[in-house]
């Protein structure tokens, strides 16, 4: 296929993306499984090329983006307080599933050799940052549950990684050193994270000294890949690098970056993560296919690959549970606290949240051509992911629903404490307004500026004293200021298209009516909520 044949399928992957997501949200369905679905559709037109997927490419290119997307969004106070329940599932949950998997592998193909067993397991143990990222976006869940399954995604990938990675010399050398096993891990884990807390705090520097938003934004993508590179150069984790350094990177933004920087960057980074995201589910499609086809083809291939995939899907499922329940157990043991429903509930939607996606393909597509059960892993690791994003990432929501488990009341809280912190920051713009509009004869010299900020604390104030009694009327205020942008839009294109204006002007009065109406729908996209 020639290069231009590659840029125009590029150009209608991107139609079908664009296809797809409005059939998921018509369908109310999660877009990860109508991207996978659409892929494997795509897969059997006749004469659509096959794709080859470089492993490495495809760690490179989508993960330092993705996993620094997530990482820069992260609330770090929460992700500190959750940090042992998250390293509970990031590397115990992983390490659990990874033993579970190679044992029922064992158990049904008798003839792998055990270390390709547990390489099936490391490859299907992670699940996936990308896919629970896209499945979490549009769930609405308690703060913990939520911090718990990003964490565990951001954290998890390396050490499926690593588990991997000495199950398959294992397999091609038939000798594996736990004790190795055990200081590699830890050197992959230590580099990796200090790979990454250098760059952020090096990214932070250099991002206080670009003078344009433009180069500030294409640093900030920089950051992501050159962290995974550097760490992956020394044998440390990338995924930890990129993880530490996107997280430096969020919690230092607002004294790194201007506020445009902050409004563009977020655009950019929203274009940008939709678009791998679904490039990335749309591919899984298209390679399940070959996978499948491969497996329909082969002698005996319902007895010799369809049985072994279902029981690693669900040993799968069922380690999972197994651990978190294990663990929710014993804390509540050793705490001292009685088991509530909610918990039992929490436990539920944790244990059936554990979506696989690129981590998962991407490993067993790196698995040797000389490895035996290579086959089997591929379609092992491919009915997984098509099981837990379709099966498991439809249902999640109606799951979460039926145990009645939302994050409703920590919403409440949460705008209540930014109720309270508005009155403080809007008391703080009055004192300054007051301040700074005194001449020195005493003359007011702003008298609109204060009267505005002053009628600003004082709405803040009462809005908080009894916000269910204001919100309706916030309500109607925004619709009309939103009808004011609009016929101000209308006017100033009317100008423009009567020559009483030039572009320049009009593209400076629209992006500030664009600003102003962003303001506004935001406001009323929290009252919706």
């Amino acid at each position: 296929m020639s290069a231009v044949h590659q840029y125009e399928l590029l150009v209608f992957l991107l139609v079908v993306i664009i296809g797809l997501e409005l059939v998921a949200r018509k369908m109310r369905l999660p877009p990860a499984a109508a991207l996978i679905v659409g892929g494997i559709a795509l897969a059997l037109i006749p004469g659509m090329p096959r794709f080859e997927l470089d492993p490495e490419l495809i760690l490179v290119i989508f993960l330092p983006p993705l996993l620094s997307a997530g990482a820069f969004r992260t609330a770090w106070a929460e992700f500190r307080t959750h940090l042992p329940g998250i390293i509970s599932l990031a590397v115990g949950a992983v390490i659990f599933t990874t033993l579970v998997v190679g044992v029922v592998v064992h158990l049904l193909v008798p003839s792998l050799p055990w270390a390709v067993c547990f390489a099936i397991g490391a490859v299907v143990s992670p699940p996936d940052a990308v896919a629970a990222g896209a499945i979490l976006q549009r769930l609405s869940l308690p703060v913990r549950l939520t911090t718990l399954l990003e964490g565990e995604s951001l954290l998890n990938d390396a050490t499926g990684l690593v588990l991997l990675r000495f199950a398959v010399a294992a397999g091609l050398t038939g000798m594996f050193s736990p004790g190795a096993a055990l200081g590699s891990f830890l050197w992959v884990a230590g580099a990796g994270t200090v790979v990454g807390i250098i760059a952020g705090f090096a990214g932070q520097w250099v991002f206080r000294r670009l003078p344009e938003s433009e180069l500030s934004i294409v640093a900030t993508l920089l950051l992501a890949t050159i962290s995974y590179i550097a760490a992956e150069w020394i044998h440390g984790s990338g995924v930890l690098a990129t993880v530490a350094a996107g997280l430096i990177t969020g919690q230092g933004q607002f004294r790194t970056f201007t506020a445009t920087v902050r409004v563009r960057s977020g655009a950019f980074w929203g274009v940008l993560v939709f678009v791998l995201e679904s490039v990335v589910f749309l591919l899984i499609g298209m390679s399940l296919h070959g996978a499948f086809a491969r497996m329909l083809a082969a002698p005996d291939g319902i007895v010799a690959l369809v049985v072994p995939a279902l029981g690693v899907i669900a040993a799968v499922i069922v380690s999972r549970f197994v651990w978190i329940y294990g663990t929710t157990f014993i804390e509540h043991l050793f705490s001292g606290q009685k088991s509530r429903k909610d918990t039992f509930a929490s436990a539920t939607v944790l244990s059936w949240a554990g979506m696989r996606g690129v981590v998962t393909l991407v490993g067993v597509l790196s698995l040797p051509d000389e490895m035996p059960g290579r086959d089997l892993a591929q379609i092992c690791a491919f009915s997984v992911i098509l099981v837990t994003v379709l099966g498991q990432g439809t249902s999640l929501g109606w799951l979460i629903r039926f145990l009645r488990l939302s994050g409703a009341e920590e919403l409440l809280v949460r705008r209540n404490s930014a109720n309270i912190a508005w009155m403080k920051v809007a008391e703080a713009q009055k004192r300054a307004v007051i301040a700074l509009s005194r001449g020195p004869d005493g003359e007011e010299l702003h008298p609109r500026l204060v009267e505005r900020y002053t009628h600003m604390a004082r709405a803040t104030v009462e809005y908080a004293a009894s916000p269910e009694e204001h919100r309706p009327k916030e309500e109607a205020h925004f619709h009309v200021v939103l009808a004011a942008i609009d016929a101000g839009r209308k006017e100033i294109v009317r100008l423009h298209n009567q020559g009483e204006v030039d572009d320049h002007t009009l593209r400076e009065l629209g992006l500030n009516l664009d600003l102003q109406e962003m303001t506004a729908g935001l406001h009323l996209h929290e009252e919706e909520e």
